[in-house]
């Protein structure tokens, strides 16, 4: 069974509300437009409850089911990215400076198409709470939407997302046990040391030989102090020092990420990288202001629950299409702030051969929608099942 039957007949209205969507980014909170057009198709589909403004531009829908039972909780982010697109469809962005890059205009139609469905079939005892989540991007939507109680005041016991994967067949999935993508913090050095003539560097305390020497020892982190058989990435991703070629700058300044699956490595690279800033700023006599910021925590899926959400995903797939032991990346998502909550999976669905995410050229494939609305209901009905009595 590929695709649910009466998900395949509203394809089209799906794809009409996806390159709506595209039409219409918005970022970070500031997803007003995009949460009413959601909000107004969830009252079309006749869902039982809607909650609207949940931390600020969020959205929570219910459906009940036949009978008492548990609440199931579906996400999709709503946020786009702050960029300039480059395709040449008749519904690219209408807003300069903005488009949905990382495809959240489709998840966004997945998750109302399975919506629709549920709506009308309720084939399912308990609750769905569908959530549609801003500030994915940046900003920690995830995190906020838990903060504010979502999961404790809908009940949700379960929860569960999809990302689209450019380079995957339209129709796979692929996922795995435990993390599958990273934890992802950012470091940030300031160098301050005395500028002056470059012609006269002994009159001088030179920020940017210690900033070379910093970075060149901030990559023994990763080859000296830690376990080689432990996923980490550090990135020196800025160095930002001096404006002409006769001056020695007065600062330098460093800029990266840093990108974790254990909690262990990641406090040992906070530790070892404060401990090579104060000591190779000591050894070149200039001072050094240094923050360490913790971000989104890594996405850890239960194995039982990414287990069952295989299932599923075969059951609309099929075997062959279903990789359920992928490498986990060292991309973040803010989903891992409700799975930290909650048992649950995360999934990737095929985008087909596209542009990658965040280019100026993505663009969602519209038939992945189908399969992705289909994994979503039928996820529900097999966590959920109506027994009759015979």
């Amino acid at each position: 069974m590929p695709i649910l039957n009466r998900i395949g007949d509203i394809q089209p209205e799906m794809t009409e509300w996806r390159r709506h969507l595209h039409t219409i980014p918005e970022l970070m909170f500031d997803c007003y437009r995009t949460a009413s057009f959601v909000a107004e198709r969830l009252r079309e589909f006749g869902v039982d409850e809607i909650y609207e403004g949940i931390a600020q531009t969020g959205i929570v829908a219910i459906i009940n089911g036949q009978g008492d039972g548990p609440t199931m909780g579906l996400r999709a982010d709503m946020d786009a990215l702050p960029m300039d697109e480059t395709t040449d469809h008749d519904y690219q962005s209408t807003v300069p400076g903005m488009m949905h890059a990382c495809g959240h205009d489709g998840h966004m139609t997945m998750l109302l198409g399975a919506a629709k469905y549920l709506a009308e079939t309720r084939n399912f005892k308990g609750r769905v709470a569908l959530i549609f989540q801003p500030a994915e991007e940046e900003g920690a939507g995830g995190n906020a939407m838990v903060n504010e109680g979502v999961l404790d005041r809908f009940g949700v016991d379960q929860v569960y997302a999809l990302h689209n994967a450019p380079g995957t067949p339209v129709g796979h999935f692929y996922t795995t046990r435990g993390p599958i993508m990273a934890a992802v913090d950012t470091f940030e050095i300031t160098l301050n040391g005395r500028g002056g003539h470059g012609a006269f560097p002994q009159d001088c305390i030179d920020p940017i030989v210690a900033a070379v020497s910093i970075v060149q020892a901030i990559q023994t982190i990763t080859s000296r102090n830690h376990d080689g058989r432990k996923d980490i990435v550090i990135s020196v991703t800025q160095i930002h020092a001096g404006t002409v070629n006769n001056v020695i700058p007065e600062t330098a300044y460093i800029n990266g990420t840093v990108r974790t699956f254990d909690a262990d490595v990641q406090a040992l690279v906070q530790k070892r990288l404060k401990e090579i800033v104060e000591g190779q700023a000591a050894s070149f006599g200039v001072t050094a202001d240094y923050s360490y910021e913790v971000g989104y925590p890594a996405t850890v899926n239960d194995p039982l629950k990414a287990d069952f959400a295989v299932s599923v995903a075969r059951e609309v797939a099929g075997d062959a299409a279903v990789n359920d032991a992928a490498i986990p990346e060292m991309g973040a998502e803010d989903f891992s702030y409700m799975l930290n909550k909650r048992p649950g999976a995360y999934l990737f669905i095929g985008n087909g051969d596209t542009a990658g995410l965040h280019h100026q050229s993505y663009d969602f494939t519209d038939d992945t929608a189908a399969y992705g609305a289909s994994f979503f209901a039928r996820l529900v009905e097999r966590a959920q099942p109506v027994i009759t009595d015979i």
